[in-house]
């Protein structure tokens, strides 16, 4: 079991979803995921959040829509020394601010911010939480990925940001995939993170975003159960490293499942 107690800066963090139907996400994924989603004991400070555990270790938020309009969303965070700073830098290379910074109880310090192709993602300065407890493990999360149609404006932004330095490597019929990986990492297994050119992959009115992947041991029988409790299996791909498909759940929202073929 891969436990984490810390996060180097840049490193994603944190996974949550926003949902219209929280009840219903929390069937949906408890189901397929075997998670455990108990009511907090701080739910009229939190609005409700609540924590997604896999054997004892929390693994993932889930939330009920804050603001009308927000669509169904999984978010990726991603660890800093300074909120405040951070904050900062992303008003200084173009992005938006879509939450100051602010405190979640003693619990860390929080933001949340739309880069300039307008995917949105949060940041997270950890206090007496780190972020999640069990990562690349089956039904954690272990890939975040970025979908947009400008590559080079957003891997300008990104290392602006965090520091992040890219590597494109050839898919074949695929096309080109980027990783991200910490400033000072250049190793083939320290990517924290890709990166996907959405033209010519995804329809047009699907806006840039954050795609978050969790593990699974099968993904045809994950796949297939998600579809049988009435999600969407949007697209699936085989690849050497092992097999990926993208689910819309029941609620609306996009989420990625992936088994590994890797020894």
């Amino acid at each position: 079991m891969t436990e984490i107690t810390s996060y180097a800066p840049g490193t994603p963090c944190w996974v949550d979803l926003a949902s219209p139907d929280l009840d219903g996400s929390i069937e949906f994924y408890g189901a397929l995921f075997g998670w455990d989603v108990p009511e907090s004991e701080n739910a009229e400070q939190t609005g409700g959040y609540r924590l997604a555990a896999r054997d004892g270790k929390s693994t993932a938020g889930m939330m009920p829509q804050m603001q009308e309009g927000q669509p169904p969303a999984w978010s990726t965070y991603v660890s800093v020394e300074d909120a405040d700073a951070t904050a900062e830098k992303v008003k200084g290379a173009g992005g938006q601010v879509l939450a100051e910074p602010m405190d979640v109880m003693d619990l860390g310090r929080m933001a949340v911010f739309a880069d300039p192709t307008g995917a949105v993602f949060g940041i997270w300065q950890p206090g007496s939480f780190a972020g999640a407890e069990i990562v690349n493990e089956p039904n954690t999360f272990s890939w975040n990925e970025l979908n947009t149609r400008d590559p080079e404006a957003s891997k300008s932004f990104y290392s602006a940001i965090f520091g992040w330095t890219s590597r494109d490597m050839d898919m074949g019929e695929a096309g080109t995939y980027t990783t991200f990986r910490l400033a000072g990492s250049d190793e083939e297994d320290d990517s924290i993170g890709g990166l996907l050119d959405m033209r010519g992959r995804v329809p047009e009115e699907v806006p840039a975003h954050w795609l978050t992947y969790f593990t699974v041991d099968d993904r045809d029988a994950t796949a297939g159960k998600a579809k049988e409790m009435g999600a969407e299996e949007i697209m699936s791909m085989d690849m050497e490293m092992g097999k990926l498909s993208i689910l819309r759940d029941p609620q609306g929202a996009a989420v990625g499942i992936f088994e590994s073929t890797r020894d």
